[in-house]
């Protein structure tokens, strides 16, 4: 888990979260609607201010 973790905070892993994040809030807001997918749309908010403040969900993982 260490090594996924190390990945995705290269500049590689941040790109990745911040495009995960804009496909999330894309998804929740043109195809979802509704408040459903506002859900959404907040919910990829996470990966974008994670990526970019250099922060993992993956480090706070136990091992």
């Amino acid at each position: 888990m260490g090594a996924l973790a190390n990945l995705m905070n290269t500049v590689a892993g941040r790109a990745v979260r911040v495009i995960l994040g804009l496909a999330l809030i894309y998804i929740g807001l043109m195809v979802m609607g509704g408040t459903t997918g506002m859900i959404v749309a907040v919910v990829g908010l996470v990966p974008i201010l994670l990526g970019a403040t250099g922060r993992c969900l993956l480090e706070v993982l136990p091992g």
